[in-house]
């Protein structure tokens, strides 16, 4: 560490920083032997909305977009709490140089509309949809976009997933080629379909099974748009589609009976299988989890999967692989739902499972049985009327329970569960939660061969740790201690020991992951914080607080530079060993780069405060990269200072102790308390 230039006055420090922890915990500790839970008194969530700008908007958001419902048709459920702060976030994302609040409404309610009026069929529909809608139960999966969005967007994403009907089954006229016409139970459009020639034995007129008021799922579909007087659009052949069955048809029993009853895992012998022989099996979905296994044939390729866990009658476990691109096929399942698969291929790979295993063959056909998800009464705790007392409710007086989707084996889905969740709701069997808080300890788990980091994640009703699983190394940026974050697709389980288990997996559904302390259009949009003086601002918030201050180095200023971390931010250190090690995922050998350390004084017309900063921020501050600075001359680097003094800049700040006992690792070793997470230049 090179110290360039520093200047300090005692007097001045202690005025400058008089904030001291009144109490001294021990900081540390084993995160299995940490309590899961440790919940507060819930009065201070009342304090935390009313305080938090950012939360203060999403509250107002969702008022708007509740009058926005009455307005059209007096349905009052709304959009849920996760929704809106996604969406928010989203577009923030988008507009790194800040939104107004015209953008993010116009935004929210445009989307809202939309998504609204996919769910809202068209009263007009083919008949044969009719009748099939009056016993259709299923709630749709992720990624399910309907014939009609298609014709308004003309434009299909690869990973969407169409739960379609056969409204017809014909061949071109002079040709062996297949079509099908397909509706969907949300649509008054239908679309014609060109089917993979891996299914014509099972479009045969007489006898096939692809015929009229059969279901079907199928993804990874290319859509051909029509030209100007080409008719309409069409969806190009998939190889990716699975033929759903009804164990309440007859002869979909009957098949099932008739070709998948006879064989079971336990049934299946490698010789046989050395000698071409091929299986029908008939098996449950246990679990659906994202893979990645590095072949040794080609050691610097990662091969991407999903891994299917099916159990059969007898109770014997499966498992099922898709590679590469056949990946986007999970996205047709469910766990909980039945899958039967003909003529599998079957692997042994000890690379990739130690007993045999089923693979998506050229010959693989498969058939489905959706399971039918039940609806849970969930209450509304009084945390969340408590917490939800804005305009909102106000206006509509919700009811104190809502019905979310519960699968086979009890687990509920908080996807759209409209209110914002507390760590105190937390409960067993709960799945797509999100939350918004503060970090107040991360911790990377030496002792485990997957990447996996414990984040501990406080808001106004406690804290929990939360277990992030990464598919291959760190991939969220810089984060430290109290910055506000917030994570969505997390997942409740109870562990032996009976404590409750948080965890997120980075490729789950649903799953993000935003720092809203480290995000530029935050103090880019006076609608998501609120400016205050450096004299105002709270050692006790829990929130991210900007400021327009301007810079006084005279007062006191210290620049070192050092090599971090390209993937997260946070310093790389030389071990006892020789090797440089990464202080934050503490990995070696890792790719790094030259960056700042700055401690600066920042100052308004109300006081002056010590503050420090690394990375982006304090290139922006410096308005010099670490490279251009290391080559001046070592008198410009030392009257470098003097031309930083009244340059004025809007920053954020948060108050990186607060919250956190003792010393760690990833803080100044000193009494620096606030950090500096983003800045602009004001002109």
């Amino acid at each position: 560490m090179t110290i360039v230039y520093k200047t300090c006055s005692a007097s001045h420090m202690l005025k400058i920083y008089n904030y001291k922890n009144d109490s001294r915990m021990q900081h540390r500790h084993n995160v299995a032997g940490d309590s899961a839970m440790d919940v507060d008194g819930g009065e201070s969530q009342d304090q935390e909305a009313e305080q938090d700008p950012f939360l203060k908007f999403v509250d107002y958001a969702k008022s708007e977009l509740l009058l926005l419902e009455d307005d059209l048709n007096g349905d009052v459920s709304g959009p849920g709490w996760t929704w809106i702060v996604s969406r928010i976030l989203k577009t923030c994302s988008s507009y790194s140089s800040g939104v107004t609040p015209a953008i993010l409404l116009s935004e929210l309610s445009q989307t809202w509309c939309e998504q609204r009026r996919v769910v809202r069929a068209p009263k007009k529909r083919l008949e044969l949809i009719k009748q099939m809608k009056k016993n259709h139960r299923r709630t749709k999966l992720p990624n399910t976009v309907t014939i009609d969005s298609i014709y308004e967007k003309q434009f299909l994403p690869l990973n969407s997933v169409l739960e379609a009907v056969i409204i017809d089954a014909f061949m071109l006229p002079g040709t062996n080629i297949h079509m099908l016409t397909l509706g969907d139970y949300w649509s008054s459009n239908v679309i014609d379909l060109y089917l993979h020639r891996r299914f014509y034995n099972l479009a045969n007129q007489q006898s096939g099974i692809l015929k009229k008021g059969r279901e079907v799922f199928l993804t990874g579909c290319y859509l051909r748009t029509a030209a100007e007087d080409s008719g309409n659009p069409r969806l190009l052949p998939t190889e990716y589609l699975v033929i759903v069955l009804d164990e309440n048809q007859d002869d979909d029993v009957m098949l099932l009976g008739a070709q998948f009853y006879s064989d079971y895992f336990s049934s299946i012998s490698p010789d046989d299988v050395n000698k071409g022989a091929s299986y029908s099996l008939y098996a449950r979905i246990e679990s659906i989890e994202s893979v990645e296994i590095q072949k040794k044939f080609k050691r610097n390729e990662m091969l991407q999967g999903k891994r299917i866990t099916l159990v059969d009658d007898d109770r014997v476990t499966f498992k099922f692989f898709l590679w590469g691109e056949q990946i986007i096929l999970a996205n047709l399942f469910r766990v909980g739902s039945m899958l039967a698969l003909d003529k599998p291929y079957i692997e042994h790979d000890t690379e990739i499972s130690e007993e045999l295993y089923l693979e998506y063959g050229s010959d693989t056909q498969l058939y489905l049985v959706p399971c039918i998800q039940q609806e849970e009464q969930v209450c509304v705790t009084l945390t969340q009327n408590r917490h939800q007392s804005s305009r909102s409710l106000s206006l509509h007086n919700p009811s104190q329970s809502v019905s979310l989707p519960c699968d086979s084996q009890g687990t509920i889905d908080f996807s759209n569960y409209p209110f914002r969740s507390f760590v105190v709701d937390l409960r067993n069997k709960m799945t797509s939660i999100s939350l918004y808080g503060v970090v107040t300890d991360i911790i990377k788990e030496e002792n485990n061969t997957q990447t996996v980091f414990s984040l501990k994640i406080a808001d106004a009703s406690g804290v929990i740790w939360a277990k992030l699983h990464f598919a291959s190394f760190w991939s969220l940026g810089r984060l430290s201690l109290s910055h506000t974050v917030f994570i969505s697709g997390l997942s409740c389980t109870m562990s032996k020991q009976k404590r409750l288990e948080v965890s997120w997996f980075e490729n789950g559904i649903g799953a993000s992951f935003i720092n809203l302390s480290c995000l530029p259009a935050l103090i880019n949009s006076p609608c998501l914080h609120q400016l205050s003086q450096l004299s105002d601002i709270s050692n006790q918030a829990n929130y991210t607080q900007v400021c327009r201050i301007w810079l006084d180095p005279m007062e006191y200023y210290d620049l070192s530079t050092r090599f971090s971390h390209s993937l997260c931010g946070h310093s790389v250190n030389e071990v006892s060993s020789g090797f440089e090690e990464c202080s934050f995922c503490h990995i070696n050998d890792v790719e790094k780069v030259c960056t700042f350390h700055l401690k600066i004084t920042l100052a308004d017309e109300s006081t002056k405060l010590l503050a420090w900063c690394t990375g982006q921020t304090a290139m922006d501050l410096l308005q010099i990269s670490p490279e251009e600075f290391c080559i001046l001359p070592e008198d410009e680097q030392i009257m470098y200072p003097s031309s930083l003094e009244n340059e004025k800049f809007m920053v954020a700040l948060v108050n990186c102790k607060q919250g956190s006992h003792g010393t760690h690792d990833l803080l100044p070793n000193d009494s620096t308390s606030w950090e500096i997470t983003r800045a602009y230049k004001c002109e």
